[in-house]
């Protein structure tokens, strides 16, 4: 009777355990279709339009073809120009993120205030999107790939800051501890101790970040930055699809070499 009774508890607990696990796996399926859904309507997701939209979709495609090349020069000065804003933005954002990155750091910040301060800091440079930047950089000292570089400059701060703090806060213990055991100042330490232990990994995200940025700022010509992304819209706008097409190119190979150039690079760091 006995072994019977706790037979019968088992299967009752067992039951039990079931029965909430399939509660919150339940839970978790409803809560994402409601989440899912949510984003259908908010999104206003139409597949008539896409299904309508298609093919003029592909008339332009046929149209492009083939691409216009006629005036390679100035596609390749903008290209230039594109490069010339992710290059100097990715640098400026690399100087304003050498002091923070070690504010935003928890094993260099002085004081855990300073260090919330820096990371809410980075939290808001990361947050708001280069594009944006760029837009409030053209109103305020006009046109040109020169609002790229400080939108670009900007943003990229946050990014590259952040990446850095974790870089400085995983840094081997062994070294530092060394170098203060051996009465170094705090300066020295930093020097000789901390900073060869995380250059290259600061060096290949400063790479990546470029990279990115390179791609990112074929955009910034929307808003008014230069570059290629400018020469993209007033062709989009003129429907000139054989010359849309050639910009295209021009940014897919240039976009291309700057992939495989900083692969190159950040391997030979490693």
């Amino acid at each position: 009777m006995s072994e019977r009774t706790e037979a019968d508890i088992r299967r009752t607990k067992l039951a039990s355990m079931l029965s909430a696990r399939f509660l919150r796996t339940g839970s978790v399926v409803i809560a994402l279709v409601a989440a899912y859904w949510l984003c259908w309507r908010f999104a206003e997701v139409d597949l008539g339009r896409l299904i309508d939209g298609l093919p003029r979709l592909w008339s332009w495609t046929l149209r492009a073809w083939p691409p216009d090349f006629s005036d390679l020069g100035t596609l390749l000065e903008r290209a230039a120009e594109t490069l010339a804003m992710a290059t100097l933005g990715t640098t400026l954002g690399g100087i304003i993120a050498v002091p923070v990155c070690f504010l935003a750091a928890a094993n260099t910040a002085p004081n855990r205030l300073i260090y919330g301060l820096a990371r809410v800091s980075l939290n808001a440079l990361r947050g708001i999107d280069s594009f944006v930047f760029a837009l409030l950089f053209v109103a305020a000292v006009g046109l040109g790939p020169f609002a790229g570089v400080l939108g670009i400059g900007v943003h990229s701060a946050g990014s590259i800051a952040k990446l850095w703090s974790e870089a400085v806060e995983t840094a081997a213990d062994g070294p530092l501890e060394a170098a203060m055991l051996s009465g170094a100042s705090k300066s020295k330490v930093f020097v000789f101790a901390l900073l060869p232990d995380v250059l290259p990994s600061l060096v290949s995200t400063l790479l990546y970040v470029w990279e990115f940025n390179v791609r990112a700022s074929t955009v910034l010509g929307i808003v008014g930055a230069g570059g290629i992304g400018q020469e993209l819209k007033n062709n989009i706008d003129l429907l000139a699809f054989p010359r849309v097409l050639a910009i295209l190119l021009v940014i897919l190979a240039m976009v291309t070499i700057i992939d495989r150039s900083s692969a190159w690079l950040r391997g030979r760091l490693s």
